[in-house]
């Protein structure tokens, strides 16, 4: 299929930003070229031409850190719902976490994922195992056999390794196999029985706090094994500012460590908790005005190198009970672009910075080549910046619906997302 993207603006930091047309065939781009002066009949034989006049044209944003639930929870979300839920949201691929039931911690549940999400066909599915078995923090799996099964890196998110030793042969083994290891920092003991932010809100609503050393005393420990065995590490879902000042000392030292945050962590605070509101309930838990201000500093200066989501799916079972027994974590894919582009209006970042942590460096996160140029995949998110709306849960792809943020007014969205060379969301085509 020949497809040409006419008019629109490119935002790629290896490209010219102008006016250009674009040129697909065969999944892959295969020519761009000014606008100026051009005219349809440039173009002749395609089957699709798209007027992108007054849009901004990304590589396709790329989600380092979802929740797809399937095996197990399907109730929650399922391969095909959350993926058809990433391309509504400008979304081309998306990173999945292993905890799911069973665990994939093996050849058959990570063949078994990649087999829904081609069955999809829609976003594009890059699978993580488990670093433990069964996510138990004891023994670990055969990376050797996840990553010959389409695995892309290892993680125990959702439990934070413990033991030092293991952590340490992770890091070892995942480089031999050329997997990047993703931490997620938590120190259970000091977490201890918290369930938000230690501060005067949690003490004002007579909850257990959870302090900012619970992540960052991980944080510091993952990046010492990390200059210990020189492999790939990352640290998932950052969320204060102790954490941050690590990581940037780690990358100014040579340390091979990249970062992610997720909107909620520069968008919120532990006051948006308000009234035991359990849709603002996650782990790590929003933190500080401070916490969020070092957040968009650090997204600013590169320290924090992606945006990622870490879209949680769970159903009013889990949300509408005491904010205590409530489980942790909120849907993001829908809700990302908009909330990312917050920053851009607010000045934190310029869009070609934007493009860098929602679509670049996410690709190098997970050793996939991506960009606007010939010969790139043709992964592909066309943004409409002005576009005013209303966030509304219920319209949402997505099978649940604990997002903090229903009812938001906000700015821009993906109105066409293209996947491989395929139109897998056309904003226009889904209008009522």
């Amino acid at each position: 299929m020949r497809i040409v993207i006419r008019g629109g603006r490119i935002i790629d930091p290896s490209q010219p930003e102008e006016a250009a047309d674009l040129l697909i065939e065969d999944g892959i781009i295969r020519d761009l070229r000014p606008s100026a002066g051009s005219s349809e009949t440039d173009w002749p034989g395609v089957d699709r031409l798209v007027d992108a006049t007054g849009r901004l044209v990304l590589p396709g944003l790329i989600d380092t850190h979802v929740h797809l639930r399937e095996p197990g929870q399907e109730y929650k979300e399922t391969i095909a719902s959350g993926c058809q839920a990433a391309v509504w949201g400008g979304v081309t691929a998306v990173c999945c976490m292993p905890n799911t039931d069973p665990v994939n911690d093996n050849a058959g549940v990570t063949e078994f994922i990649l087999k829904k999400a081609a069955e999809a066909a829609t976003a594009r599915v890059y699978p993580a195992g488990a670093i433990s078995r069964g996510l138990q923090g004891q023994e670990m799996s055969e990376f050797g056999e996840l990553k010959a099964a389409g695995a892309v890196a290892v993680t125990d998110d959702g439990m934070p390794v413990m033991d030092a030793q293991l952590m340490r042969r992770a890091l070892e083994y995942a480089r031999g196999f050329g997997l990047i290891v993703m931490a997620h920092s938590e120190d259970l003991a000091l977490t201890g029985s918290g369930v938000m932010n230690e501060g005067l809100v949690s003490t004002r609503l007579g909850l257990s706090g959870i302090p900012n050393c619970s992540e960052s005393v991980m944080v510091t420990r993952d990046i010492a094994l990390c200059a210990l065995t020189r492999s790939k590490l990352h640290i998932a879902h950052v969320s204060t500012r102790e954490s941050i000042r690590a990581i940037r000392q780690a990358k100014d030292q040579g340390i091979p460590v990249t970062a992610e945050t997720a909107p909620h962590y520069f968008t919120l605070t532990d006051e948006d908790v308000g009234e035991y509101d359990t849709h603002a309930k996650m782990n790590p838990p929003l933190r500080t005005r401070e916490d969020k201000e070092a957040i968009r500093q650090a997204l600013a200066d590169g320290t924090i190198d992606a945006i990622a989501t870490d879209h949680a799916p769970h159903s009013s079972i889990e949300k509408d009970v005491e904010f205590d027994r409530a489980a942790n974590g909120i849907i993001g894919l829908e809700t990302s672009l908009p909330l990312s582009l917050g920053l851009v209006r607010d000045g934190v970042l310029t869009i070609h910075q934007l493009a860098e942590r929602m679509s670049l460096a996410p690709a190098r996160i997970l050793g996939l080549d991506r960009g606007l140029g010939p010969g790139k995949p043709a992964d592909i998110t066309i943004i409409d910046p002005d576009a005013p709306h209303r966030i509304d849960s219920r319209t949402f792809q997505s099978l649940s619906r604990n997002c903090p943020f229903d009812g938001w007014n906000v700015q821009g969205w993906a109105v066409m997302t293209i996947v491989d060379g395929n139109i897998v969301f056309d904003r226009k085509a889904e209008a009522p």
